[in-house]
């Protein structure tokens, strides 16, 4: 015997965020996404602090009165963004009013029938664009976003180290450029590698 939809009893799971509404997962339907695994990804980061450690590593020139995203949020959004599969800074035109994206950041999804909207591409191509020989720093007129090339490179190689319980006494890098050649007028030919 089949029992009857009255007899179920449909589980819920709610997760609560500090400064934002509760999140309530349930079987229901309703909006759906495919990015649910990013709550895992920035849990681990909050645990980890990867991208809090990274974002260190950049100087902030802009004025504070103009600022809407921090450089932390900057970076954990574009770096979830690659870890979900989004090159390209296009796609945070669409996952800026992502609410998966919202929560993975720690900000408010919605108040008051005001969306909440997370950085666009504009405003990421600042933390990524960073021209050698243009004016830097505060006295530039658009490139108020800097870093340390060093900085960056000794965190990763601490990040690295502190995985392991002793430091290993030797560091393979393994660095194998695959080179395909295309011969002819073929479409895309400077695509290839």
């Amino acid at each position: 015997m089949t029992p009857a939809s009255t007899d179920r009893i449909p589980k819920q799971f709610r997760f609560e965020q500090p400064k934002s509404p509760p999140v309530v997962v349930n079987f229901q339907g309703g909006q759906v996404t495919s990015d649910a695994g990013l709550s895992l990804i920035a849990e681990i980061d909050r645990k980890l602090r990867i991208t809090s450690q990274f974002a260190l590593c950049f100087q902030d020139y802009r004025k504070p009165y103009r600022i809407d995203h921090s450089i932390e949020n900057l970076i954990k959004q574009r770096i979830y963004g690659l870890v979900m599969g989004y090159k390209d800074l296009n796609d945070h035109e669409e996952l800026r009013h992502y609410p998966m994206f919202t929560l993975s950041l720690g900000k408010r999804i919605g108040v008051q029938d005001k969306p909440a909207t997370l950085a666009g591409k504009s405003t990421l191509n600042r933390l990524e664009y960073y021209p050698q020989d243009v004016e830097q720093g505060s006295d530039s007129r658009y490139h108020k976003i800097g870093h340390s090339s060093e900085e960056i490179e000794s965190l990763f190689v601490n990040i690295f180290l502190k995985s392991y319980s002793k430091e290993p006494r030797k560091i393979i890098l393994d660095l194998d450029v695959t080179d395909d050649l295309v011969h002819g007028n073929q479409e895309q030919v400077f695509f290839n590698t």
